[in-house]
């Protein structure tokens, strides 16, 4: 079975693709820079320039794959959800020009409601885009990444965490490795067909009031949490450099999925993932902030 994997760098296609060579797969990275993919995984993977929103590009490095773990890749630009339709469209290029029958769909909670979720709106199209081929077609629903508390590194620093959400709210936080694991048990998996959704929710559902007391047990040291308005937090987000659509597109994952929202699958056995956040504090985010201290001296 030939498996390509995009975006192997990232938070979720690294330890894929670790798990794939791990299984006996020689797998197939798409990537638009070859030179970042580790030297001492080189020799187990084959490599192909492929940009994903490059529908020919996309095309002509799949050629010969079987399955295909698909993410859209992270716009930030005047027009994300066009860039996320571009991506939309190279990835049905590349599996109906090549007639790749099984295809695993990097998605997220929220994308069952198909609008009204800003950048998830992008992911959503791409869910109704698959599901119009004639393909065995899994969309892995993922909860909130633990890594997303590295994208604002002096809130993190700082201690001083922001969000529009209500403080006391429960949502589904996951560590990226085991939406990896999950990925390469549905790759390597031949017994389903047809369109599955699998939700990916991590080990519990946390607050905000929740992880800042985590991180304040972890980390040794103050964390507050504080909720601002949807403007303020869009103002924030325009003056750190983000154009004003996708500022809104970005704000809009969390208003979208603010009030009465219900993700549709619920929690249970085969939704639930095991690292929670204290693990992924002491393994992942100890060390990166203590290498990030260290460049800072240097």
């Amino acid at each position: 079975m030939r498996i390509a994997v995009t975006t192997p760098n990232g938070n979720v296609g690294r330890p894929l693709s670790q798990m794939l060579v791990r299984a006996g797969i020689r797998p197939l990275l798409l990537t638009r820079h070859p030179e970042q993919i580790a030297d001492d995984l080189l020799p187990h993977v084959d490599v192909a320039r492929a940009d994903s929103r490059n529908a020919s590009e996309v095309a002509a490095a799949t050629r010969g794959v079987d399955a295909l773990y698909w993410v859209d890749p992270s716009a930030m630009s005047e027009d994300p959800l066009a860039d996320y339709a571009r991506a939309t469209d190279a990835l049905v290029a590349g599996v109906v020009e090549n007639r790749i029958g099984r295809v695993v769909f990097q998605s997220s909670v929220g994308a069952e409601k198909r609008h009204g979720a800003g950048e998830i709106d992008g992911l959503a199209a791409t869910e109704v885009a698959l599901d119009a081929l004639d393909i065995d077609v899994t969309h892995l629903r993922c909860g909130y990444f633990f890594s997303n508390l590295l994208l604002d590194v002096e809130s993190l620093r700082s201690g001083r965490l922001q969000t529009v959400l209500p403080l006391d709210a429960p949502m589904a936080w996951v560590a990226p490795r085991d939406i990896a694991e999950v990925a390469a048990l549905t790759l390597l998996n031949r017994e389903w067909t047809g369109r599955r959704v699998q939700a990916v929710h991590g080990p519990a559902n946390l607050s905000w009031s929740q992880v800042a007391k985590i991180l304040r047990q972890e980390l040794g040291r103050d964390v507050t949490v504080e909720r601002i308005s949807d403007e303020a937090m869009r103002r924030g987000l325009i003056e750190v450099g983000m154009p004003d659509a996708m500022a809104d597109a970005v704000l809009g994952m969390s208003t979208g999925l603010r009030d009465g929202f219900v993700p549709e699958q619920e929690r249970s056995i085969v939704t639930t993932t095991p690292t929670s956040l204290q693990a992924w504090v002491r393994e992942e985010l100890v060390g990166w902030l203590t290498a990030r201290r260290a460049r800072s001296r240097t």
